[in-house]
């Protein structure tokens, strides 16, 4: 069998291993770093081995703490106007998803001058950035391995950039900075990565056998490690087996985008503030189901990595044994099941049906294609 014509972007240089944070100024110039974090981050003390390095170096620091949940348009031009009046010349984004994608984007719009609202889409971001260091604080949104970042434009609606030119020089994988994640945080941003991985190993575009065989490792780490995390958080092997399954599967889908699960997630992101992670661990199962039909011979592929009891089963057997172990890893790490548990009421649903058809740039990953009745059966479900 021959193989696939396709085209595939790896991720940034990585650095991974307790203390690695550490390390951080060896990657930035000389002049004054933009620093992007959240109040959580900062309040926890982990930013400490970062600022330390920095001292060290003699490298100048200005601190953006005010990025949110979900963060705002608001909020990215204010961290540019922060980082232009600190004359900065680097960015360092610490911390999970949003402060990280609200770091790749000042990084941007702080070099190319761009504005915001001219780069919303896919390869619209076409200037360049200042040198870019991302280093996470769980194991979960993959956003220091890719070129996306979303953010909140209002009215409960997401809009994403996703650009070449905003993929970090260099990724910081430590994992003593993901100890004092709590169970909930630590259980919700690891079903993300595992939805990362299997969105990107069934995504209808641009999936290939590179992306393939990451988000397979990615799974088969997150897999064995994800409960262990939960219940021993001080597991510095755990962590690191965890921030690396989530890079993977971050790279994995910067090149096989994902799907029906986040777009089908962004509402109750948007609506209701649920966190990113728990919104896809919400409706996985049920969009998992949904693309039964299409998908059943690659999620039997997938099967054994999560569950090794399944293997030797019939694929059909094994597929559905999928959807089964990813429901158990979820209720074992203490999720809520239903989205009526987060605030949703069945009222809501219609709503949430039509504004996940705004995210067509995710819809049309999906293997199956999703309409707006069918996202309602879906929601439905997961009510």
């Amino acid at each position: 069998m021959s193989a696939p014509s396709f085209r595939f972007r790896y991720g940034p240089r990585v650095l991974s291993g307790p203390g690695t944070a550490g390390q951080v100024a060896d990657h930035l110039p000389a002049g004054p770093c933009l620093m992007v974090t959240d109040k959580g981050v900062r309040s926890l003390g982990l930013l400490a081995p970062v600022l330390e390095a920095l001292e060290k170096a003699g490298i100048p620091v200005s601190i953006f703490d005010a990025v949110e949940p979900d963060p705002s348009r608001e909020t990215v031009l204010a961290t540019v106007a922060a980082g232009r009046a600190a004359g900065a010349v680097s960015v360092l984004g610490v911390g999970g998803g949003s402060p990280m994608d609200v770091a790749k984007l000042a990084a941007y719009l702080l070099a190319s001058g761009d504005d915001l609202e001219a780069i919303w889409g896919v390869e619209q971001a076409k200037g360049r950035r200042l040198p870019l260091l991302l280093v996470p604080t769980t194991a979960g949104t993959g956003s220091e391995a890719t070129p996306v970042t979303v953010i909140s434009v209002g009215n409960g609606e997401k809009r994403g950039v996703s650009a070449g030119v905003l993929l970090p020089d260099v990724s910081v994988l430590d994992p003593l900075l993901t100890l004092g994640l709590p169970p909930h945080v630590t259980a919700a941003t690891g079903i993300d990565a595992m939805v990362h991985a299997i969105e990107s190993y069934t995504s209808a575009r641009l999936k290939n056998p590179m992306s393939d065989m990451l988000a397979r490792e990615a799974l088969r780490l997150l897999a064995a490690n994800l409960l262990k995390a939960c219940r021993t958080p001080g597991d510095v092997e755990v962590r690191s087996a965890m921030l690396l399954g989530a890079h993977l599967a971050g790279v994995a889908f910067a090149n096989a985008p994902v799907a029906g699960v986040h777009a089908l997630a962004y509402p109750l992101g948007g609506l209701f503030h649920v966190p990113h992670g728990l919104s896809n661990a919400l409706v996985l199962p049920h969009v998992m189901a949904f693309n039964m039909p299409v998908t059943a011979p690659l999620y039997a592929e997938l099967a054994p990595l999560v569950d090794p009891s399944l293997a030797g089963l019939s694929p059909s057997a094994q597929a559905e044994g999928l959807v089964a172990a990813m429901v158990t890893l979820s209720r074992e790490s203490g999720l809520p099941q239903q989205m009526r548990a987060v605030g949703v009421t069945e009222a809501d649903l219609p709503q949430m049906a039509k504004d996940a058809m705004l995210q067509q740039r995710l819809l049309v990953n999906n293997p199956r294609p999703i309409l707006e009745a069918d996202a309602l059966a879906i929601y439905q479900a997961a009510w």
